[in-house]
């Protein structure tokens, strides 16, 4: 519900709204530079608001219930409609109702004051999740030139930005797609949309932990490559798993799929290998590797439901997410100290420089460090994992 500003073309920012999904765009060449929504919120939650105030009222007035009867109630929720849309021009609005039930005539009003009091935490919501498209965007609200609502909010009497018919805006999208694809149509608008990644993608590395490939909102289509290494020695294959969400814990994102990389050659661990991530224009996400035994193509992705799902997941265990990848750091940190001074010590110039005591300290300290690193222990805190890496460190500077 926003007052219109004056169009431009040319360089414009454009926010986009849809029941409470948000979407920010660039124009000349329309490009998504951020995509958020809220799966749990719109219009009709205000009209629920609305309904259950007005279902006490007539207990209370007309000590009957009308909780159970449909009918009713789709009659009440009709009346609510329309005095939510009246009020984003007016201070108050009456409810009308003839013979509602039982032969009762409802009367009732609500004002400006008690309605947005009444939704106040909706509202904020709202705010909340335009703030956030902005944030990913990386601009602010004075950089916004217009907001185009879509959906049920272009029903709320103001003066919008009306370029765009509602009603119209999906399939005309679609055609102008198709068109542009068809390459046969003749005076096709002259319009390029890219779209944006709604979640990171990436994959799993030692110690469960998300490495990001492809950022979220990152804009499509893209090609991304990452070299990776072998975490143990004379490793011959790899699994790779593919996942799509924004939680530190790989496991807790989606799995999109995996597959074994193969035909290694025999050498110590860190051996190298590339993982390439693509995402064409249709969104589909090929993932493939150096050594080229392995390459897939997911095209079923998460509906926007289940995305929206994802980031509020992610927002919500988002202290829990940074420990883990502490705690991660940490253990891959151990693993490699614990690498570094075996090989160390299998070197003779440097196990003869060091004493039996010394010797048996650096052994003990290794094998306390191994058991740390045990799949099976989740009990120790990250201080403990951090002040062993400390203390194996410092070890393996003096050899």
């Amino acid at each position: 519900m926003v007052e219109r500003s004056e169009y431009n073309v040319g360089e414009n920012r454009v926010v986009t709204r849809s029941r409470f999904d948000d979407s920010r765009h660039y124009t000349e060449q329309s490009r998504v530079e951020a995509t958020t929504g809220n799966t749990h919120l719109g219009g009709e939650d205000i009209d629920n608001r609305m309904v259950n105030y007005f279902v006490e009222e007539i207990k209370r007035k007309h000590k009957v219930d009308i909780s159970d009867n449909p009918r009713a109630l789709r009659r009440l929720r009709t009346a609510c409609e329309r005095a939510k849309r009246t009020l984003s021009f007016a201070i108050t609005s009456n409810v009308e109702i003839d013979a509602l039930f039982q032969g009762i005539d409802f009367y009732s009003s609500m004002s400006r004051a008690k309605f947005e009091e009444m939704n106040l935490e909706l509202f904020q919501e709202c705010m909340e999740t335009v703030k956030r498209c902005l944030t990913d965007a990386e601009i602010k609200k004075s950089s916004v030139h217009d907001v185009v609502l879509v959906g049920g909010s272009s029903r709320i009497p103001k003066d919008l930005c009306k370029s765009i018919n509602p009603d119209q805006a999906v399939a005309y999208g679609a055609a102008v797609q198709a068109a542009l694809l068809s390459k046969g149509i003749k005076n096709v608008p002259d319009l390029v949309l890219l779209d944006v990644t709604p979640l990171s993608l990436g994959t799993d590395v030692f110690g469960d932990i998300m490495s990001v490939m492809i950022p979220r909102n990152t804009t499509i289509p893209v090609k991304r490559t990452r070299v990776q290494k072998t975490v143990d020695d004379n490793q011959s294959f790899v699994h790779i798993n593919v996942y799509e969400g924004e939680r530190t814990r790989a496991s807790d994102n989606n799995l999109l799929g995996f597959f074994t990389l193969g035909g290694f050659p025999r050498a110590p661990s860190g051996h190298p290998f590339d993982v390439t991530f693509v995402i064409d224009e249709n969104g589909i996400l090929s993932v493939s590797a150096e050594e080229k035994t392995g390459r897939m193509i997911i095209k079923n992705r998460l509906s926007t439901k289940e995305i929206g799902r994802m980031i509020q997941e992610a927002d919500i265990y988002k202290v829990e997410d940074e420990n883990f990848l502490r705690k991660g750091k940490a253990k891959n940190g151990l693993d490699d100290c614990i690498y570094k001074i075996r090989n160390a010590l299998k070197k003779e110039y440097i196990n003869s420089t060091i004493c039996s005591k010394e010797n048996e300290e650096i052994w003990s300290a290794i094998n306390r460090a191994t058991e740390l690193l045990d799949e099976k222990n989740e009990q120790d805190d990250i201080i403990v994992f951090e002040d062993y890496l400390k203390k194996l460190e410092s070890m393996l500077e003096r050899l």
